[in-house]
């Protein structure tokens, strides 16, 4: 599999005016063919086993990037810890991170918390961003909810995606761990901005009763 064929590939099945819309949608450094997201999830399944040929392909287009992405999310845990800081370094956009989602974490994660611990301290906002959409993913229960606080305290949330990235997590404990949530919410480990945009996140869905929904928005931070 050579990168001419790839391309073609992908712009064979490329539609310029989802192109337009996704550059409207999703902020990135990468160029943009316009391939719809289960497309390119059948290419990936396709080709996988091109894999290390897919791997060294140049970082020139999204559609590229996030296929690469979905490859090394297939892998069995330890190849894809091997792959893994080399993927996160290849986000710049929250589409890219939020679709990263490897099978093989669910029946790792004692030994993936590591993983998650090492790329956070890493810095920078897909760094972070990462670390946090993986514990929600993976971590919202009883066992790991003091783990997950200690990362809502330390997040770096003046960057807007790790902001919305913690508020989102902080809405999904809320949501699954409704008691202990609002315990983290009354300590007041948020920013103003992320604590009210918890709140809001946490009030959109529809496992929470009204009650619980009112009682929220008496949580929420005014502005001065």
């Amino acid at each position: 599999m050579t990168y001419t064929k790839f391309i073609d590939i992908l712009k064979s099945h490329a539609e310029p005016t989802f192109a337009d819309f996704q550059k409207r949608l999703i902020p990135t450094k990468y160029e943009i063919l316009g391939v719809r997201t289960p497309t390119m999830r059948a290419i990936a399944k396709e080709y996988e086993q091109f894999k290390d040929e897919i791997l060294a392909f140049p970082n020139e287009y999204y559609e590229v990037i996030f296929i690469k992405l979905t490859i090394v999310s297939a892998l069995p845990y330890d190849e894809f810890i091997k792959e893994l800081e080399y993927c996160v370094s290849l986000m710049d956009n929250w589409a890219l991170c939020d679709c990263f989602k490897a099978k093989c974490v669910p029946k790792n994660k004692a030994r993936f918390l590591a993983e998650i611990e090492r790329l956070f301290s890493h810095g920078g906002e897909y760094y972070e961003r990462y670390a946090l959409v993986s514990l929600l993913y993976y971590y919202v229960d009883k066992p790991y909810l003091a783990t997950i606080e200690n990362y809502l305290l330390h997040a770096n949330t003046a960057t807007y995606y790790v902001h919305m990235a913690v508020a989102w997590l902080t809405a999904e404990i809320l949501i699954k761990e409704y008691e202990y949530g609002v315990n983290v919410l009354k300590k007041g480990i948020l920013t103003a901005k992320t604590h009210n945009k918890a709140i809001q996140k946490a009030i959109e869905s529809y496992r929470l009763t009204q009650e619980q929904k009112d009682y929220l928005r008496s949580l929420k931070i005014s502005k001065k």
